[in-house]
């Protein structure tokens, strides 16, 4: 397996290759969406230098030993692990094909996300959203083989570390592959789920977004416009539009930095009703192809374009869903409370 894959040429079944995300937006490259152009850093290079790492001493073996509820130890070695990861040199090999498959997607020096994408996150039953790193408006070739390899050390988080002993993922088949995606100038950007995230209605679809760069909604550092859409009739059943106070724009050196926005904006919504009647037709067409609810990042460019970031199958209803009901027949009074929200 070479170190290097370009969405085109991946899809959802090569997981165990190209982690959940980049599964996920080569599916949605191959689907015919509209998905930033972007390689993965494959399991095979991240397994390359990880051989290294063990061959000097033990990594995997040293995780599976920990106790995740001994959060002091949990750190010391995560900062070990991680601090490992930052000084080991990269197999040459791999250092050359991320080089050029940068240049390639880069040739004019344009900025880049760098984003984990460990084999076990996005699962239908498992979600590692969020607990490993990622890295927007990323300038040039040395900077993005850095965040690379920081990418691979967020595998030892304390986070990330203690939700794979907790659930009993092997560590033996932990890897971390890494995505490398074209850099989207969003107007604006936000999330949409194709089932309700507060009733589980599968009628609706949820859109929310806020000025600037996902990062402000998907980090809550802004509170979000918010619309409920009908998925077919596409009536627009709730606005509820925000005091967006600020925005997550790049910054002149690379990487991101918080603005102010302006007082005629802050209360503007940050999408028209033609913007949502796109996103909500993407949307459906993503679910239509995956069979099941997602969930959805995207984001919109300075000429409105919809652009799709991620999409990962939607968790908690779907869990509720499969969850056996045999447990509470004899009590009916308990499984009407269940169904209404008054047990969670």
């Amino acid at each position: 397996m070479t170190a290097v894959a370009w969405f085109n040429d991946v899809g959802i079944a090569d997981r165990p290759t190209v982690g959940g995300k980049g599964g996920s937006l080569g599916e949605l490259t191959r689907a015919g969406i509209a998905v930033p152009p972007g390689f993965v850093v494959t399991t095979s290079g991240f397994e390359q230098f990880l051989a290294a790492l063990e061959a000097r001493e033990p990594v995997r073996s040293k995780v599976e030993a920990l106790d995740p509820s001994d959060l002091g130890a949990a750190t010391k070695l995560s900062e070990e692990l991680r601090r490992r990861v930052i000084e080991e040199p990269m197999p040459a090999e791999v250092e050359q094909a991320i080089r050029t498959a940068h240049a390639d997607l880069s040739p004019n020096g344009e900025p880049v996300a760098v984003r984990s994408s460990a084999t076990t996150e996005d699962a239908e039953d498992a979600s590692f959203a969020g607990l490993q790193d990622t890295f927007l408006w990323v300038l040039g070739a040395d900077d993005m083989v850095a965040k690379v390899r920081e990418c691979w050390g967020s595998l030892y988080s304390v986070e990330s570390m203690t939700y794979r002993l907790k659930h009993s993922f092997p560590e033996e088949g932990v890897a971390m592959a890494v995505v490398v995606q074209r850099m989207v100038d969003a107007m604006c950007a936000g999330v949409m789920f194709t089932r309700s995230p507060t009733t589980g209605d599968k009628s609706v679809i949820t859109i929310e977004g806020a000025w600037g760069l996902g990062s402000a909604v998907v980090s809550g550092e802004v509170t979000p416009d918010r619309w409920v859409v009908g998925k077919i009739t596409g009536e627009i059943s709730v606005r509820d539009i925000s005091d967006k106070h600020a925005r997550q724009v790049p910054a002149p050196g690379g990487g991101i930095h918080e603005v102010e926005n302006e007082a005629a904006i802050a209360t503007q919504p940050c999408l028209t009703d033609d913007q949502l009647m796109a996103l909500r037709e993407v949307g459906r067409k993503i679910e239509r192809h995956y069979g099941k609810p997602q969930d959805i990042e995207w984001a919109l460019d300075q000429d409105g374009n919809v652009l799709l970031l991620q999409s990962r199958p939607e968790t908690v209803w779907s869990a509720r869903d499969a969850a056996p009901v045999a447990a509470v027949t004899d009590n009916p009074l308990a499984h009407v409370m269940n169904i209404f929200g008054g047990k969670k």
